[in-house]
């Protein structure tokens, strides 16, 4: 049965999950600085393009949900009791929204993945090509934590989900 300390509980992991990856944004622009500005080597030029650009959307991403999920726990904890309709006319197709919004981010991680991995293999053992190595090693890294960053935040979406779906099919 769908509680309202489900509400809780999700908008808690939600907020958790995304302060930890605003950290983990933080160290990667951390590392690009780095990486550029006082580390010599074309492989470490390279690293630092990924770990620049993924860590500022790392960062901005997670801090856009760290920064709303307390305004989202409030209001649909009291839908839950004082609206539930808004649950079932808001929160569920924002949900959805949300859930399908994953499928394509988890393409985008896939991509970059697999284009890192491209890069690294092909460029290993060519010394010319060490910043594409770097490149590569970095954005193959960076698609790896964030597909699994997304992947448990897609699992508790979707548990949410259902839980607003099957409360909500009885109003």
């Amino acid at each position: 049965m769908f509680t309202k300390t489900d509400i809780e509980a999700y908008f808690l992991a939600e907020k958790q999950g995304s302060l930890l990856f605003m950290v983990v944004g933080l160290v990667a622009i951390a590392l690009a600085l780095l990486f550029l500005f006082l580390v010599r080597g074309k492989f470490y030029k390279g690293a630092a393009l990924p770990l620049l650009l993924i860590g500022i959307i790392q960062l901005s991403a997670s801090y856009t949900v760290f920064r709303r999920s307390d305004e989202d726990r409030v209001r649909n904890v009291y839908a839950y009791d004082a609206n539930p309709y808004q649950l079932k006319n808001d929160e569920l197709p924002r949900m959805k929204k949300v859930n399908s919004r994953f499928v394509t981010y988890r393409w985008i991680e896939i991509m970059l993945t697999l284009a890192g991995a491209v890069l690294v293999f092909y460029f290993r053992a060519k010394p010319s090509g060490q910043f594409w190595f770097g490149l590569g090693v970095t954005l193959a890294l960076q698609g790896v934590i964030m597909l699994g960053a997304d992947y448990m935040a897609e699992q508790r979406s979707r548990a949410y989900t259902s839980g607003i779906e099957a409360f909500t099919s009885k109003l």
